[in-house]
């Protein structure tokens, strides 16, 4: 939330710094609105991205996550990746 709103105040002093604003508002739209609308889009595009970019990784890649090991080979995935996890180093 903090990018976006860097990212909204950058947008709007450039703006104000290119004189933008000025031609904006001689054309009747309002900086402000606009910098507001550009937020509120922005922020909505981001969480939806964040939301659904997890099942989709899962989805598009086959993929099912291990939650109790079945047989030897899952078991060996878990332990490896809870060996990294912890920071440990191994030699296969």
């Amino acid at each position: 939330m903090l990018t976006n709103i860097a990212v909204v105040a950058v947008l709007g002093i450039t703006a104000s710094l290119l004189g933008v604003n000025r031609f904006l508002t001689a054309n009747g739209l309002n900086l402000g609105a606009l910098l507001g609308f550009a937020f509120i889009m922005g922020f909505g595009g981001a969480i939806i991205s964040l939301l659904i970019s997890k099942p989709v990784a899962k989805w598009s890649s086959g993929v099912h996550v291990i939650e109790q090991p079945r047989n030897a080979d899952e078991a060996w995935i878990v332990d490896t990746v809870q060996v990294c996890r912890q920071g440990r180093h191994w030699h296969a």
